[in-house]
């Protein structure tokens, strides 16, 4: 095995761990990425002493706190970036509807506001930085939520007990998903509505949810279409910057 092979096999062992969300003993990764017991084991020692895994227990292996450096380190990288991007676009946004402009993002079973521009209108949609909202609720949340993986989504029902509103979120998620986009009236805040869109990454992952807000009274039939067509080519303008494939 040359050292590329040998590095595959070792980040498919941290891919693995990853997938399992829980410890596997060293025959279960093994078997997993396809390598005898001996040499899964060389492996893992070899992660172990750089602090990528970790021993969890009685033959228990899972993923150690250095993965998590990195992944913490990684996901700030993405913010900054995603910052400088989205922006002037934002203001942009603003300006052309004359509505507040926030993007969110997902963290676990929350949605997070991590930039918002606010509208100059005296009466107008106010909403700070670090601001957390529920994912099946809101136009951002709900974005954010429609464009997740199935294990993602079958968390969050999980913690749904009427089984009809399950049923009407995955309604409503599917909607988002055919539509590219997500209204929402009244649902976080009385009296205002949300129009959002999905940003994507480079490798068309969800990388978080660009919405237009404002008092309710201000949506008509006649603004309407241009304001969700806006929202959509600012989400689509910054996907663009980020790498996003057209």
């Amino acid at each position: 095995m040359n050292g590329t092979q040998t590095l595959g096999k070792a980040i498919d062992i941290l891919f693995v761990l990853a997938e399992s969300r829980s410890t596997l003993t060293v025959s279960e990764i093994a078997e997993k990425v396809c390598i005898p017991d001996s040499t899964a084991y060389r492996f893992i020692q070899t992660l172990i002493k750089n602090g990528f895994v970790e021993r969890k227990g009685r033959g228990q292996i899972g993923l150690g706190l250095r993965i998590f450096d990195l992944a913490r380190s990684l996901s700030s990288q993405i913010e900054r970036e995603l910052l400088a991007i989205a922006r002037p676009i934002m203001e942009e946004l603003t300006n052309q509807t004359n509505e507040t402009t926030v993007l969110f993002i997902r963290t676990g079973t929350k949605a997070i506001c991590i930039e918002h521009v606010t509208s100059r209108r005296l009466i107008r949609l106010s909403i700070e930085n670090g601001r957390v909202l529920p994912l099946h609720s809101g136009a951002s949340g709900k974005t954010l939520l429609a464009y997740e993986s199935d294990k993602i989504i079958g968390e969050l029902l999980e913690s749904i007990e009427d089984d009809s509103k399950k049923r009407g979120l995955l309604e409503q998620l599917k909607d988002i998903r055919n539509a590219g986009h997500c209204l929402t009236l009244g649902e976080v805040d009385t009296d205002a509505f949300a129009i959002a869109a999905p940003i994507f990454d480079t490798q068309h992952r969800l990388a978080a949810s660009l919405s237009v807000a404002g008092p309710v009274h201000r949506l008509n039939e006649e603004n309407l279409p241009s304001t969700i067509e806006a929202v959509k080519l600012a989400a689509a303008q910054i996907s663009q910057k980020l790498g996003a494939a057209t």
